[in-house]
């Protein structure tokens, strides 16, 4: 490894040269395997059109070469030819990975201070802060950092291929981190061509479509990848460097990091999530947890092996030996190795109790079963506790520690899966319960003053709107089902494996109390008659469109202005989650009145939270693109408004995003830090910047928000044929009719922007490279409001110097244009039939395009779009020339399924290079 001087004498060139290796190491293994296995014709294929798109990338000549490469281009060549380029562009983002790997081992082995966003570096800070203890312990209270996995129409990687991409990376690692002879360099590479072989033979995506049980299991895989590993080390490191310097504070004593998951929970606009769905998640993680324990408590049968004769033991570890039922003569000295077996056989019968079979590693002894974790975390510390009484605190900081970590931070349910309803799902079916009960014939006809009382009644009484013989509509009896399923997680697993219940679109109290009532009727809220309510779910308002986040703080204070719902939250610790939007708000108004709708949003709450006297806690509803709120993590967190953090941060993580943050430990590892490094500085040190100056550069941004957003919705809302246009110039429509994920495409069978599921929306505008949601409207904005004038330019320029959250909106919104492609846009444009539309409504998009790219480098003096983020400059460099033929090919085929040609051969080569460009892009959708 370096010295720091050679660190310090490297050009960007020798600092980039290990990853040109990678890639060309993995790029020749992946040609030779082409030519091999696809034949001389497909090879010539794949590197005429490598070679022509690196021309095209490096110096911007026309792309008719390629074009004209692809046009006639029969079905059967096309589909190697993408997989080809979907594979490249899969191991050069391996690369990537890796170099960056190596390149913080160099910083670090140079001795240099450590990186913003590690850890490390966020300690440094706190201590130069000198930070008093009673400050950290009520600023931490209830911490929690939550990454949520969902669902994605993208990230539909078998297995097998994600199995394969861990092998590759493990090579590539010990391959250059070890000294290997020319002999054992030649086996690792034969190794690496296995691999990539099986990669090559491996089928990207499933023949069938997306089932919500397939998208499940993948998103159970990345425990085993990674974070049963990575977060119980987290929590430990954190725990131990934060009460290292606030002993006295008390500070954590719950994890801070626990996952979270959306998937089978997240019914909005997907019908295809049941009772039997919610069951089925909530059983599924649950096995995954135990199997985990279990798996552990065999290793440590194993491993504790010492010997009565040897060693001493607490009276406490002898009792727990003698009554595990283990009588065999083979480990009568062995006290540990019988504790450890009667544990295992307690926590077998909860499996066998919860699940209904014995897992994997499980042992039926016949012994009482645990009834939470809690029994189980006890007996280990019986282990704990004798092991370090007797000097072996090096053997129970091992295994045993991390199993203990994980016990804590997974319990016996895994995860908390969050369910979520619209609004109007919610009012449709609490008016149908009113109505058979006899207590209101007409419900919806209720203005809200009448609905907030009638519903503020029920929630004070046990009296049920059911019964076991009532015959509902089939949506009534659908929701009770789904909800009934959840309650009885709730009941078996423990409040943790369901501890949000989420309202899509909510736009007022009734919203809020209609999810309790039926929160209540599955006996999931009790109403406390004679005592204090409780529920043990969480009820989590979303805030989604511009006007929703507007009026969010009013809702919620006027929601806890009702007794039994301010109870409720008193009786939870007078804890409030809110939901932020940012797909949907995005939607609605565009890029940067979205931002700043979401910035003044999270202002308001903040100070509604302070008034009514709850702490609050903000869920984050972000998409991996930057259209939906994506974007470095650790930059985002820090832009966020003083007060709006409190300790607290969840954040929903989906699509490719997911693998490309937990696909592996180190990966895992990296990105958890990140989250909690923002997260306490966030809570602890003053990171805005702005001071005195606030007030003035909120006005500045509300001026701007609405120029942008008026730019937007010309475009989008008010230029007739636009939704046309969108629908010809973008795979949207094939998004929906090729069944990619298990959700469809629009929440009602409109064709109305506003019905349009976020995903699909924002994937298209990427799959054909516009990228419009990441900027469209800002660069109009900035142009009308200097309109000229130096001064207001200096006022923008000084506003990114030092405003975190200015100087984020601007740098995201340059990455994504960074990822644009008007002139690939332009292709996909020619699939609009209506030549005048196509060329206004393209016409719009480019001025607008050059417009913003123009202002962006007028306020931050930055001379190109890459002046920030070398890292990036670097990955389209290696990587984005492996785009560009899978978006010809993509045109290709789009023009010949529309043409009529539905042929497996052409759906599937469509699939392809979706996914291809989700995977190159990284943040697609």
């Amino acid at each position: 490894m370096m010295t720091e001087t050679a660190s310090l004498r490297e050009t960007p060139r020798e600092a980039t040269e290990p990853l040109r290796e990678d890639i060309r190491l993995l790029g020749g293994i992946l040609g030779q395997i082409v030519r091999e296995q696809a034949g001389d014709n497909v090879f010539d294929l794949v590197e005429r059109a490598r070679v022509e798109s690196f021309r095209v990338r490096r110096s911007e000549i026309d792309r008719a070469e390629l074009v004209s490469l692809f046009a006639e281009i029969s079905t059967d060549d096309a589909i190697p030819v993408i997989r080809a380029f979907s594979h490249f562009a899969l191991l050069a983002n391996l690369a990537e990975d890796i170099h960056r790997e190596r390149r913080r081992a160099i910083h670090v082995n140079a001795g240099e201070p450590p990186r913003d966003s590690t850890l490390a570096a966020t300690y440094t800070k706190l201590d130069a802060a000198d930070i008093d203890s009673a400050t950290v312990e009520e600023a931490l209270r209830g911490a929690l950092v939550s990454p949520v996995i969902t669902a994605h129409p993208t990230e539909t990687r078998r297995r097998t291929v994600f199995e394969t991409q861990s092998r590759i990376t493990e090579l590539m690692r010990y391959r250059e981190r070890t000294a290997l002879s020319v002999a054992e360099t030649a086996d690792v590479d034969l190794q690496l061509r296995r691999q990539i072989l099986t990669l090559w033979q491996t089928a990207l995506i499933r023949l069938s479509r997306l089932r919500i049980q397939d998208e499940i299991e993948v998103g159970l895989r990345y425990y085993d990848a990674a974070l049963f590993e990575v977060i119980p080390k987290i929590n430990a490191e954190v725990r131990k460097a934060l009460r290292t310097r606030w002993p006295d504070a008390g500070l954590l004593p719950e994890p801070i990091l626990r996952p979270g998951s959306w998937i089978g929970g997240d019914r909005d606009g997907n019908p295809y999530v049941t009772g039997e769905i919610v069951q089925r998640a909530t059983s599924r993680a649950a096995a995954t947890a135990l199997e985990h324990h279990l798996e552990e408590l065999e290793h440590l049968e194993r491993e504790l092996s010492m010997s009565a004769r040897l060693v001493s033991v607490t009276p406490e570890l002898d009792l727990l030996a003698s009554t595990s039922g283990d009588d065999s003569a083979f480990r009568a000295d062995e006290p540990y190795r019988r504790a450890i077996r009667g544990i295992r056989g307690r926590l077998s019968a909860t499996a066998l109790t919860v699940l209904g079979e014995l897992p994997a590693h499980g042992s039926d002894d016949g012994l009482e079963a645990y009834t939470d974790p809690a029994q189980l975390q006890r007996d280990l510390g019986i282990i704990d506790t004798s092991l370090r009484r007797f000097g072996d605190e090096t053997i129970a900081d091992d295994r045993l520690d991390r199993l203990r970590e994980a016990v804590e931070v997974f319990g016996f349910h895994l995860s908390g899966l969050d369910m979520r309803q619209n609004s109007e799902v919610h009012e449709s079916v609490v008016a149908e319960l009113l109505a058979w009960a006899g207590v209101h014939s007409d419900y919806t006809s209720l203005p809200e003053a009448d609905r907030v009382e009638l519903l503020s009644a029920e929630l004070t009484t046990r009296r049920p709107l059911t019964s076991p013989d009532a015959e509902f509509s089939e949506l009534t009896t659908k929701e009770l089902a789904i909800m009934a399923a959840g309650a009885k997680a709730v009941r078996v697993l423990g409040a943790g494996a369901v501890p949000n219940y989420i309202i899509s679109m909510c736009t007022s109290v009734s919203d809020m109390l209609e999810a309790a009532v039926l929160l209540k009727e599955v006996g999931v809220l009790d109403p406390g008659v004679g005592s204090e309510p409780s529920c043990p779910i969480g009820i989590v308002p979303l805030f989604e469109t511009i006007e929703d986040l507007q009026g969010g703080a009013d809702t919620l204070l006027a929601t806890l202005d009702i007794p039994i719902y301010r109870a409720i939250v008193r009786s939870r610790g007078d804890s409030q989650e809110v939901m932020l939007g940012y797909s949907d708000s995005n939607k609605d108004g565009g890029y940067l009145a979205a931002n700043w709708a979401l910035y003044r949003a999270e202002l308001d709450l903040v100070d509604a939270a302070r008034k009514s006297g709850i702490r609050l806690r903000l869920f984050h509803g972000r998409g991996g693109t930057v259209g939906r709120g994506g974007g470095p993590s650790y930059e985002a967190i820090l832009a966020q408004p003083p007060g709006a953090v409190a300790g607290s941060l969840r954040i929903t993580e989906q699509g490719e995003v997911i693998a490309a943050k937990y696909a592996e430990p180190r990966l895992a590892h990296r990105n958890l830090e990140t989250l909690i490094a923002a997260t306490i500085e966030s809570t602890l040190l003053d990171v805005e910047g702005l001071g005195s100056d606030a007030d003035a550069a909120y006005a500045v941004l509300d001026e701007l928000a609405a120029l942008a957003r008026t730019a937007y919705s010309e475009l989008v809302h008010d230029t007739p044929g636009f939704v046309q246009y969108f629908e010809a110039s973008t795979p949207v429509a094939e998004i929906g009719a090729l069944n990619i994920g298990s959700r469809p495409a629009s929440r009602k069978q409109t064709k109305a922007i506003s019905d349009l599921r976020a995903i699909p929306w924002v994937l298209s505008w990427s799959q054909s490279r516009v990228m419009l949601p990441g900027w469209y409207g800002t660069g109009a904005a900035f142009e009308r409001w200097i309109d000229g004038d130096d001064t207001r330019l200096a006022t923008l320029t000084g506003l990114y110097e030092k405003w975190p959250f200015f100087r984020t909106v601007l740098s995201n919104m340059a990455m994504v244009m960074s990822k644009s492609d008007l002139g690939l846009a332009a292709r996909y444009a020619d699939l609009v039939p209506d030549a005048e539309l196509r060329d206004r409504v393209f016409g719009m998009i480019t001025d607008e395009h050059e417009r913003t790219i123009r202002m962006y480098k007028a306020i931050t003096g930055n001379e190109n779009l890459f002046a920030d983020n070398s890292g990036l400059e670097r990955s389209v460099h290696n990587r984005f020339p492996y785009l560009e033929p899978l978006n010809h090919l993509q045109v290709e085929l789009i023009r010949r399924y529309r043409s009529g040609d539905e042929s497996d051969q052409v759906r599937r080569g469509i699939q392809l290079t979706m996914n291809g460009l989700a995977t190159a892009l990284r943040n697609s959708g």
